[in-house]
C-alpha cells in the first residue's frame, strides 16, 4: 500500500514507518519542510497545519502513479515538553485540532480518497479515572486534556463524512527507551534513582512500543474497525507496581520516592498526568482479535531494553 504518515519522526512514527517499509509499503512522510530525497525509500510531502496547507497533488499520487491507500495522523505538539504555560496549553490544542482537520480536509477533498484514515488520540479523553476501570464506552472526562481530544477526535468528521474509515488511537504511555514518559524513566532507574511518583496509587496505562506499532498496523489492515480504540495493554498498573517492576528488570533499588508537594512545584498543572489515575482496558481491541505481545509491565520493560 501507499501510506501517509505525520509525525514519521516521533517515537511511535518512527518506528511504524520502519515497520511498514520493511514490509514493501510505500510511505509518504508529511513534513513542514522543503522534501528531499530520503535513503530509506520513503518520500516526502510539504504541509503546514498551523496555516492549514498541504501539498494535495503530491500526497494524491506518487511518482509511480499509485494512489493514497491510508493516511495515520500523529502530529501534535508534546504533552509533556514544557511547562503546561497558557500559550503551550494553546499550542497543544492548536497542532492536535488544525492539524487532523487540515489532513482530514485535505484527504476528503481527493478525487481518489484514501480508504482509511488512523488518528492518533489518547487515554488522557477519559480524564482521571481513579480505581475505576474504563474503555472505550466510557464518557469524556472534563479537564484540559480531555476537552482537546474531544475537539481532536472530532476533527476528522470531514474524512468520515467523505466516506473513508476513521479509527481514533487513544495511546496510553507507550514503554520504550529511546523516548516519551519511559525514556525519562530509564536512566533514573539505571542509576538507582529511581522510585514511586506520589503515592504510588495511580494507574498508570501503559503498551510496549512493538504493540503501539502493531496496533496501528491492525487498525490499517482490518477494514471492519472504525471508531475509538485504546491501545494499552490489558493489565494497567499502579505506579508503584511500574516502580517495582522497573527495580526488578534492571535490578536496581527503587529507594527514591518523589513527594506529590514536589511533582506539582515542579510541573505545575503538567502534574496531573503524572500523580493523576488512567486505568483503561482495551476492550474493542481484544473483541476485534489483536494479540498482545507483551500484556504485562514486565514484559513491556523487556522488550523496551
Amino acid at each position: 500500500m501507499r501510506i501517509a504518515v505525520t509525525g514519521s519522526t516521533g517515537l511511535i512514527g518512527s518506528a511504524l514507518v520502519r515497520s511498514l517499509l520493511d514490509d514493501g509499503h510505500q510511505v509518504v512522510r508529511l513534513v513542514r519542510r522543503p522534501p528531499a530525497a530520503r535513503a530509506d525509500g520513503s518520500t516526502e510531502v510539504r504541509w503546514n497545519p498551523r496555516l492549514r496547507e498541504i501539498d494535495r497533488k503530491g500526497l494524491a499520487e506518487g511518482p509511480d502513479g499509485s494512489p493514497l491507500d491510508a493516511v495515520v495522523h500523529l502530529a501534535g505538539a508534546g504533552v509533556a515538553d514544557r511547562r503546561w504555560t497558557t500559550a503551550y496549553k494553546q499550542e497543544i490544542h492548536d497542532s492536535r485540532v488544525l492539524g487532523t482537520s487540515t489532513v482530514a480536509e485535505a484527504v476528503a477533498g481527493l478525487d481518489q480518497p484514501p480508504k482509511v484514515l488512523v488518528s492518533g488520540s489518547a487515554v488522557g479523553i477519559y480524564g482521571q479515572t481513579g480505581d475505576q476501570v474504563v474503555d472505550e464506552a466510557a464518557e469524556p472526562g472534563g479537564d484540559f486534556l480531555a476537552r482537546v481530544c474531544v475537539e481532536w477526535e472530532e476533527s476528522t468528521a470531514a474524512a468520515a463524512e467523505a466516506g473513508i474509515r476513521v479509527a481514533h488511537a487513544r495511546t496510553g504511555l507507550v514503554v520504550a527507551g529511546q523516548g516519551g514518559a519511559w525514556g525519562r524513566l530509564f536512566p533514573l532507574f539505571k542509576l538507582g534513582l529511581g522510585g514511586r511518583l506520589g503515592d504510588g496509587r495511580q494507574y498508570w496505562s501503559f503498551i510496549s512500543l512493538r504493540d503501539e506499532v502493531a496496533a496501528f498496523r491492525y487498525l490499517i489492515d482490518n477494514d471492519s474497525l472504525s471508531g475509538a480504540f485504546n491501545l494499552t495493554a490489558p493489565t494497567p498498573a499502579t505506579n508503584a507496581e511500574v516502580t517495582a517492576a522497573m527495580g526488578r528488570v534492571l535490578r536496581r533499588p527503587t529507594v527514591f520516592a518523589v513527594p506529590e508537594f514536589a511533582l506539582k512545584a515542579a510541573l505545575g498543572e503538567m502534574a496531573v498526568e503524572v500523580i493523576g489515575s488512567h486505568r483503561v482496558l482495551p476492550t474493542r481491541l481484544l473483541e476485534a482479535g489483536f494479540q498482545f505481545t507483551h500484556p504485562t509491565v514486565d514484559q513491556a520493560i523487556e522488550a523496551a531494553l
